[in-house]
C-alpha cells in the first residue's frame, strides 16, 4: 500500500494499464505491473492484482503486454522552435568535401531560386566532418563562391556556433557605426581586430569563409536561429508532435529570446502545448551597451522580469531561467592554412598542430610547431615581416608550418570575465536561477566562480543552477560541481570517439602523432581523464541532467540515442571515449527524469510514477534495463509507442 496510496474511493480510475514493467523512478526505484489514472494524475500504482479494484464500467483498460513504461522523459537543454523540418536548403549534416558541397549547394540555389542580392541559407553544415579542399576548392570561400558571387550564401554550422559564408557575404559586413566595410585581412586588422579569433584566414591572410560566434552577427544578426520564425509560427503544433514523438513531455528552451514567445502565446492559446516548458531566457549582455560602453545590466534584469511575470502562475510555462554563455566551442579547422584554433576558453594555451592528409584524404599530424623557439619569438615581435604573400611563403618553405602558427592562444571568453561574473551576481538577486553554456575548463571554472559569487551575493544556495556541456573540466571545477550541487545538463550523444571530429580538438590539447585511436585517446592525457566527465560530476555530487541540444547535429531529440552513449560512450563497433566515465542505464533514465524535473522545478508534478503525480508517462518498443546488460548497443533503437501527457495519449506510433 505504500505504492499504492489509499485505498480507492467508489469513483473507478479513468485509466488502467496492466501487464507491464512500470519503471516509476520512485526513490526506492519500484518495478510495478499496473498503474491507474483519474482526471490526469496517477492514484495507484502497484500489481496488477490490486489494479482491479480500480477498474469500473467507464475505465479505459489498457494491456501493456509486457512493455516498459517510463515517466515522461525531460529534456534540459533543446532549442524547440528550431526543431520543426521546413521546406529549407539543409545538408543534414552530411560529411561533405568542399567539391560536394559546392555541387549541393548549387542545387539548393536552383530549386530555391534565391535572386540576385539576396541570402541563401543553408542549414546544419557538418563543420567538423568533411571539408576536404582540393585545388579547385581551397577554402569554404572558394567553394561558395563557385555557387554564386551574386547571391550572399551563408552555411549555418550543426552547432549554432560556426557559419561559413561566400565573398558577397564577407563583403557586407557592417562596422559599429553601420557601415558597410567588409570582413578583410585589413579591417581584421583595424576595426574587426576583436573578432579575428572568430574568422578564419587563408595564407595569406585573407578570411578564408569561415565565420564563427558573435562575428557572424556582422553580416547576419539571425546566425544563431536555424530557421525563420515566420515558418515556425504558421506550424507551431509541430514542435509539441516532434517531442511527444521522442517520448519528451518537459523541456528547458535553452535561449529563449522575446522573438519566439508568440510561438509559444500561440500553442497555449490553441490548446496544443502538450508539453512543459521552462524558458532560460537569452539576452547577449554584449549586445546592451550603452553609449557610454557600459553593459545595461538593469534594462536586462527588467525584460527578464516581464517575461517571468506575464508567466507567473501558468501550468505549462514558466521563465524563471537565465541562459549565458561563457565560451564558444573547442572545434578547430586542421583543413585551414594556418589551422583555425578552437576558441573556448582553455586554462593552458593550445598547442599548434602542424596537418598533413593520409592516404585516405584525412587530417593527421605530422609535427608540432615550438612556439617557445626563437623563429617563434621573431614573429610574434615582428609580425609585420610575415604578413605579405611572398614573406609567408618563405617562411613555409623554411619551417614548414605558416607564420600564424607561432601564436599563442588560449581562446577566450564568450565575455569577459567581469561582466559574466556580473551578469550571474545580477540575475541571482532578481530571483533567477543560472543555465550557462561552457565548454572548455577555463569557462567552466568562470561559471563556477560566477555562480558561486551570485550565492555569495544573495544569500541563497538553493538556486537551481546549472551548466550545460562540459565537454572538458579540470578535476577541482568537478569537486565545486558536486560540492555546490550544480545540475550539468549533459548530451551524452557527443561522448564518442569519431577519427575526423577528433582531430578538430585534440591535437590542440596533446602531442598527437598521426590520427590513430591510440595516439589521440591516452588513457594517461589531461583530455581523455577530463573529457565529458559525467561519472566524475555525478560522484562528486553533481546533479546528471540530459538535454539533446536539438537541433545541434540534428533536430531530433533522440534521447535513446543519448541513453546509449551514456551507458557505452561509444559508436558502433569503435573503441570508448573515457570508458571510466560510463554511468549505468538507471542513472541515464533518471537524467532524462527525475534529475532534469527537480532542476526544471516540476519534481512535485512531474519526473517519476507516483499516486499524486501528473499522469505523464511513455511506452517503449524494447526493455532497456535489460538491454543495457549485453546490449547496450540497441537501445539507441528504442521507439516510443506511445506518450501520455496530464493523463491524455497525445502521441501513438503508426506501427504501434
Amino acid at each position: 500500500m505504500a505504492l499504492s496510496g489509499a485505498t480507492p474511493a467508489s469513483t473507478p480510475a479513468d485509466l488502467v494499464l496492466t501487464g507491464g514493467k512500470i519503471y516509476t523512478v520512485d526513490p526506492t526505484h519500484a518495478l510495478v505491473t499496473a498503474l491507474a489514472v483519474r482526471k490526469g494524475r496517477i492514484v495507484f500504482v502497484g500489481s496488477d492484482a490490486d489494479a482491479k479494484r480500480w477498474i469500473g464500467a467507464g475505465t479505459a483498460v489498457e494491456p501493456l503486454a509486457g512493455r516498459l513504461v517510463l515517466p515522461g522523459l525531460v529534456d534540459a537543454h533543446i532549442h524547440p522552435l528550431d526543431i520543426v523540418d521546413l521546406d529549407v536548403c539543409d545538408l543534414d549534416s552530411q560529411p561533405l568535401s568542399l567539391k560536394d558541397l559546392s555541387a549541393f549547394v548549387a542545387k539548393c540555389l536552383a530549386r530555391y531560386r534565391t535572386p540576385a542580392g539576396k541570402r541563401l541559407i543553408v542549414h546544419t553544415w557538418n563543420y567538423t566532418a568533411g571539408n576536404q579542399p582540393d585545388p579547385q576548392h581551397p577554402t569554404l570561400r572558394a567553394a561558395l563562391d563557385a555557387v554564386s558571387t551574386k547571391v550572399e550564401i551563408q552555411l549555418l554550422g550543426n552547432d549554432a556556433h560556426h557559419s561559413a559564408f561566400n565573398s558577397l557575404g564577407l563583403s557586407h559586413a557592417r562596422n559599429a557605426q553601420g557601415q558597410i566595410v567588409g570582413l578583410s585581412k585589413a579591417t581584421l586588422a583595424g576595426e574587426f581586430s576583436e573578432y579575428r579569433p572568430f574568422v578564419g584566414v587563408d595564407a595569406t591572410g585573407e578570411p578564408n569563409g569561415a565565420v564563427n560566434e558573435d562575428a557572424r552577427y556582422l553580416i547576419n544578426p539571425h546566425s544563431m536561429l536555424y530557421t525563420e520564425l515566420s515558418a515556425v509560427s504558421r506550424v507551431p503544433e509541430r514542435i509539441p508532435q516532434r517531442l511527444n514523438g521522442a517520448g519528451i513531455t518537459a523541456i528547458l528552451d535553452a535561449m529563449a529570446s522575446p522573438d519566439g514567445l508568440p510561438v509559444y502565446d500561440k500553442l497555449l492559446a490553441d490548446g496544443k502545448l502538450t508539453v512543459r516548458v521552462t524558458l532560460a531566457q537569452f539576452y547577449d549582455p554584449s549586445r546592451t551597451r550603452t553609449a557610454d560602453g557600459k553593459v545595461d545590466y538593469d534594462s536586462i534584469v527588467t525584460q527578464a522580469k516581464a517575461v517571468r511575470a506575464k508567466y507567473a502562475g501558468n501550468p505549462l510555462l514558466h521563465a524563471d531561467t537565465i541562459k549565458l554563455f561563457a565560451d564558444g566551442v573547442l572545434e578547430g579547422n586542421p583543413y585551414a592554412v594556418p589551422p583555425t584554433l578552437p576558441n573556448a576558453a582553455a586554462l593552458k594555451p593550445f598547442l599548434q598542430p602542424i596537418f598533413g592528409v593520409d592516404k585516405d584524404g584525412h587530417a593527421t599530424v605530422t609535427g608540432y610547431v615550438d612556439t617557445a623557439s626563437a623563429t617563434c619569438e621573431e614573429v610574434r615581435a615582428h609580425p609585420d615581416r610575415f604578413s605579405q604573400t611572398a614573406a609567408v611563403e618563405t617562411f613555409m618553405k623554411a619551417h614548414g608550418h605558416h607564420p600564424a602558427q607561432c601564436a599563442i592562444s588560449s581562446g577566450q571568453l564568450q565575455h569577459s570575465r567581469e561582466i559574466i561574473l556580473e551578469y550571474v551576481k545580477r540575475m541571482h538577486l532578481a530571483g533567477f536561477n543560472m543555465h550557462i553554456h561552457a565548454i572548455s575548463d577555463r569557462s567552466v571554472r568562470t561559471a563556477v566562480d560566477a555562480i558561486e559569487a551570485a550565492r555569495a551575493a544573495d544569500g541563497n544556495s538553493s538556486t537551481r543552477d546549472g551548466l550545460a556541456h562540459i565537454q572538458l573540466a579540470a578535476p577541482e571545477d568537478v569537486a565545486r560541481i558536486g560540492r555546490d550541487h550544480l545540475f550539468v545538463a549533459f548530451t551524452y550523444a557527443w561522448m564518442d570517439t569519431d577519427t575526423d571530429y577528433d582531430m578538430t580538438v585534440i591535437p590542440f590539447f596533446e602531442k598527437v602523432s598521426g590520427n590513430s585511436y591510440a595516439s589521440l585517446h591516452r588513457p594517461d592525457s589531461y583530455f581523455e581523464m577530463n573529457t565529458y566527465p559525467v561519472k566524475a560530476v555525478q560522484k562528486a555530487g553533481g546533479i546528471l541532467a540530459a538535454g539533446s541540444d536539438a537541433p545541434v547535429e540534428t533536430r531530433d531529440p533522440r534521447p535513446f540515442v543519448n541513453m546509449m552513449r551514456a551507458v557505452t560512450r561509444s559508436l558502433p563497433g569503435k573503441p570508448p571515449l573515457s570508458p571510466q566515465q560510463r554511468i549505468g542505464i538507471r542513472d541515464a533514465i533518471e537524467a532524462y527524469t527525475i534529475n532534469g524535473a527537480r532542476m526544471l522545478d516540476l519534481q512535485r508534478e512531474a519526473g517519476s510514477l507516483e499516486v499524486g503525480k501528473s499522469a505523464d508517462f511513455i511506452v517503449i518498443d524494447r526493455d532497456i534495463l535489460a538491454l543495457a546488460d549485453g546490449h547496450a548497443e540497441d537501445i539507441g533503437q528504442t521507439r516510443v509507442l506511445e506518450t501520455w501527457f496530464r493523463g491524455k495519449k497525445v502521441y501513438a506510433s503508426q506501427t504501434h
